[in-house]
């Protein structure tokens, strides 16, 4: 336990080095409250502030509408990471399952530090782990210490499963990381559900295997979940550019579903340094909040 802490502390201290103070500000309002929450809308009225005015209502042409807030006191971040077989790949200590169990845990400690609430919930095609959000340094040992712990008693996957029992426990609004392959069928409509309740932010992992397959002749793959070998023919064009396009549609799909749902994506390799993707990541955010505010 003590060197998984000493770990994620040196990345907590590279990712807050590599940001400047212009960043700052994005690093630390991804885990926190906006202030602000959209409420209601109400007639406009003389001294209204014109930037306020909900234009969509107004269009339908029975006056002029603006929106309301309240006050929003405190953020709940919720992280939901996939524990498959899907996630063993690449070397012993560098796969999926292993740069996930950081991201979660390095971001865990960053929001509760920012006094925000914070959940878990791993999952496979079963709930594999659950822990209701609390405030504290200490619930965040509880969250890590069952992050590394974890040994999942089933290799399959059903995303949509799993973002179903989320969004029947989780009945305020709350940030979610979901950290994933995303190697599935039949989540998008679950996804889209969770994106109109929740503030989104998906954060797809991939091993560079799965992006450009290499040509090694006649080899046995190993499927995790069904738990059995493949002899294919990496040597063929055309299955190596099936391989290839397979993890770029998926990509491609998933990215162009984020930005038409209103939710935060990106994707992280495990062959690379993860701290500028999360970078990027947090200033891309809320640039589009602040413009968002604007309209």
């Amino acid at each position: 336990m003590k060197e998984i802490l000493k770990k994620l502390r040196k990345y907590e201290i590279r990712v807050r080095k590599a940001i400047n103070s212009q960043m700052q500000g994005d690093f630390k309002s991804i885990f926190k409250g906006s202030g602000l929450e959209f409420d209601d809308v109400r007639t406009y009225q003389y001294g209204d502030d014109i930037r306020s005015i909900d234009w969509n209502v107004t269009a339908k042409g029975q006056g002029t509408f603006i929106k309301t807030f309240k006050e929003e006191k405190e953020q709940t971040v919720f992280f939901m990471l996939d524990v498959s077989a899907s996630q063993e790949i690449g070397k012993k200590g560098n796969q999926k399952i292993n740069v996930g169990k950081e991201l979660t845990a390095l971001l865990s400690i960053s929001a509760i530090k920012e006094n925000s609430q914070v959940g878990l919930m791993c999952y496979s095609d079963e709930v594999e782990s659950y822990i209701k959000p609390a405030k504290g340094i200490k619930h965040s040992y509880e969250i890590i210490n069952s992050l590394f712990k974890l040994t999942p008693k089933s290799k399959k996957t059903d995303l949509n499963k799993g973002i179903k029992y989320l969004l029947n426990i989780l009945k305020r609004r709350s940030v979610i990381f979901v950290i994933s392959d995303f190697i599935d069928d039949g989540y998008l409509q679950s996804l889209k559900g969770m994106a109109r309740k929740h503030d989104l932010i998906a954060i797809q992992l991939y091993h560079p295997r799965e992006a450009q397959f290499p040509k090694v002749g006649i080899v046995p793959l190993y499927e995790n979940e069904s738990q059995q070998n493949i002899w294919v023919n990496s040597s063929s064009t055309k299955f190596r550019k099936i391989m290839d396009q397979t993890h770029q549609t998926n990509t491609a799909d998933l990215e162009r579903f984020c930005a038409r749902n209103d939710a935060n994506y990106t994707h992280i390799s495990t062959e690379e340094d993860y701290v500028p993707g999360l970078l990027k990541l947090f200033t891309r955010r809320n640039k589009k909040k602040s413009s968002q505010r604007a309209r």
